[in-house]
């Protein structure tokens, strides 16, 4: 069974890292090498990367998008402080017409945005995101197609399955 973390690496690899060594991808995501040694595995077991490191497009795009929602459903909490995600952070945030309820955050006591805490796939996320704009875009994705009615749901699937293809070339 996958883990959240493995959710950070495949990302990672996804976006096309030209170093995709354990050790520069757990230094890019905030983890721990032998985590990313074993989520690797786990994800060629799952086969949506191979012996090379390298995403199946397919295979990852149709997980992401219909059964990651499954596996890892959304936990929320109340209202606090922090990074907003989903619908309420780029690239959805200027596409979904606000409304006057709180936007969807990952908590974070220094963060500007108070809203509806939803708690991140894994406790680095947050962290890795920060670093990586790319990273922080497909994370919302994710957890609007976690989160969102099925017009969010709709358009985060086109968008995250666009950067996919983007970043096969």
């Amino acid at each position: 069974m996958l883990k959240g973390q493995d959710i950070l690496v495949l990302l990672k690899l996804a976006g096309s890292p030209k170093d995709r060594s354990v050790r520069a991808l757990a230094s890019s995501l905030g983890l721990d090498v032998a985590s990313v040694h074993r989520a690797l595995d786990r994800l060629e077991q799952a086969r949506l990367v191979n012996a090379k490191r390298t995403v199946n497009r397919s295979n990852a795009e149709e997980f992401l998008i219909h059964g990651l929602k499954y596996q890892f459903p959304v936990r929320q909490g109340g209202l606090t402080r922090g990074r907003p995600t989903a619908w309420a952070a780029p690239p959805l945030d200027g596409e979904i017409a606000q409304v006057d309820e709180p936007p969807p955050i990952w908590p974070d006591p220094t963060g500007a945005v108070r809203g509806l805490a939803v708690l991140p796939l894994h406790d680095k996320a947050p962290a890795a995101a920060g670093n990586d704009p790319a990273l922080a875009g497909q994370l919302a994705l994710i957890d609007a197609i976690r989160l969102g009615d099925g017009r969010i749901r709709s358009l985060a699937s086109k968008k995250l399955a666009k950067t996919l293809k983007a970043k096969s070339g």
